[in-house]
């Protein structure tokens, strides 16, 4: 192919040459030829034969005039192609589609290659337009579900789903690194009818493991020699990037198998390597704030022990209240979720007594009505303790509303009846028989039966009937 190309372009230069060299011939050295005819007749004294001199000016003067015309209808054309390529290339770019006509041999070549290059103009402007098509499907999909997506998954399943619909895949897929075992194992997958969790790859293996073993992006075209109708996370024609943060691998994200047919293409290539790497920050910026977050955790975990060992009457009573409040829960029958919320909100319900001066939550008398209003303040002290972790937010009205009564008597806010959320009406039923079968520094503990006496004493003034019904039928 090569060498053909090469013959053609020297047969084009030896034309234009050929033409130039007669051109240069009837201009020029005709009318040389003419004057060294008539000098050397001079010279030698002898008479010019006036028959052949007419015929070597006409012969000149037919020469300059064929000369001219050759030069003339070249230039013209050139100025054509020219005109019709300023044209062309001007900024309607819809007339790229347009082709330079031309039958002048001297002229094909540069006519091929220019329409040549138009052509290929308008397949790379179609494929950018299709890119960005593509990028703003994408961009427009995301931005619609990210407010949706309440979790790291459900925001990586999204991320999975859009990326094969905008490459128009048959499945995609989203694998993360197992750095322990160093393996890829699948953290989301979309189109695929497989059971993904058994899916993990060492190193190197299938075409993930090459891409996250080589932190290259890979594209691998369907077999021309073997077509085949099957379908699977690794069978061509695939397209898979590593999703890198500072050159550190996360995952890989690919998709395989084109739903109308053919391969994927190198700017496909190209926006699937960019959605892997804004991915991989997303994941590692999950990575992070989880990291804060179990600190945090630790910490006010470590602040609700501090406040029991500061009171030695206490110790213990988280976690009893905690374990009351479940077996009301469970014995409601509530959802596994929510019965995990009042677990944790049990063990955490006090952790707002860190913030209470020793003189008041270890005084050995009853308080007084001053002292009674610093107390007060421990569950809204708690509840912005936990509140800035996002994952301990749901407990936030559960830890400030453990003191309010059905009757509207409570505290903080009194809230009554059904504006106190269910959780915290079951924490203030187990929060207080637990307070009344403890010893304090004011009173000795009641024995279970006066305690169950006083629970029942204040049904719809300070607990819900049922709660308290619960709590009785479980202790």
């Amino acid at each position: 192919m090569g060498r053909n190309l090469h013959l053609t372009s020297s047969i084009e230069k030896i034309s234009l040459v050929r033409k130039f060299a007669v051109t240069f011939f009837l201009m020029s050295i005709l009318p040389c030829a003419v004057v060294f005819y008539l000098v050397q007749h001079y010279l030698d004294n002898t008479v010019v034969d006036e028959y052949i001199l007419l015929i070597l000016l006409s012969l000149m003067a037919l020469g300059t005039v064929g000369g001219f015309y050759i030069m003339r209808r070249s230039i013209v054309k050139i100025h054509q192609i020219t005109s019709q390529a300023t044209q062309i290339l001007s900024k309607n770019i819809p007339s790229l589609g347009r082709r330079i006509e031309s039958d002048e041999s001297e002229v094909t070549q540069l006519v091929k290659t220019f329409n040549e290059v138009t052509k290929n103009l308008e397949t790379n402007i179609k494929r950018l337009e299709s890119s960005k098509q593509t990028m703003q499907y994408v961009l427009s999909k995301l931005a619609l579900g990210i407010s949706s997506a309440h979790t790291i998954d459900t925001f990586l399943e999204l991320i999975v789903e859009i990326t094969a619909r905008a490459l128009d895949a048959q499945s995609g897929v989203l694998l993360l690194l197992d750095g322990e075992k160093n393996e890829l194992y699948v953290k989301a997958v979309s189109g695929f009818e497989g059971n993904p969790q058994e899916i993990r790859l060492k190193m190197g293996e299938e075409a993930p493991g090459w891409a996250a073993k080589n932190k290259k992006a890979l594209l691998i075209p369907r077999s021309r020699e073997k077509e085949t109708s099957e379908k699977g996370l690794f069978v061509p024609p695939l397209l898979y990037a590593p999703m890198l943060y500072q050159d550190r691998l996360v995952g890989v994200l690919g998709v395989s198998g084109k739903l109308s047919g053919g391969n994927f293409a190198e700017d496909e290539l190209l926006i699937i390597t960019n959605l892997a790497s804004q991915t991989a920050i997303a994941v590692e910026n999950e990575r992070l704030h989880l990291d804060a977050e179990r600190t945090y955790i630790e910490t006010v975990s470590a602040l609700a022990m501090a406040v029991e060992a500061r009171d030695p009457y206490s110790r213990g009573h988280s976690d009893r209240v905690s374990q009351y409040s479940v077996k009301i829960a469970q014995k409601l029958g509530l959802q596994p979720e929510l019965i995990q919320d009042i677990k944790t909100a049990g063990e955490l319900h006090d952790v707002g007594k860190i913030g209470i001066t020793d003189d008041i939550l270890k005084k050995p008398g009853p308080l007084s009505e001053e002292e009674w209003q610093i107390m007060r303040k421990h569950p809204v002290i708690g509840e912005g303790i936990i509140k800035p972790v996002r994952s301990l937010s749901r407990l936030c009205a559960i830890i400030r509303h453990h003191h309010e009564w059905v009757d509207g008597t409570g505290y903080p806010d009194r809230l009554k009846g059904d504006q106190i959320p269910l959780g915290a009406k079951i924490l203030a039923v187990a929060d207080s028989l637990d307070a009344m079968i403890s010893d304090r520094p004011y009173r000795k503990a009641l024995n279970i039966e006066l305690a169950k006496v006083d629970l029942m004493r204040y049904i719809d003034i300070r607990y819900e009937g049922r709660l308290v019904e619960a709590l009785l039928s479980v202790i």
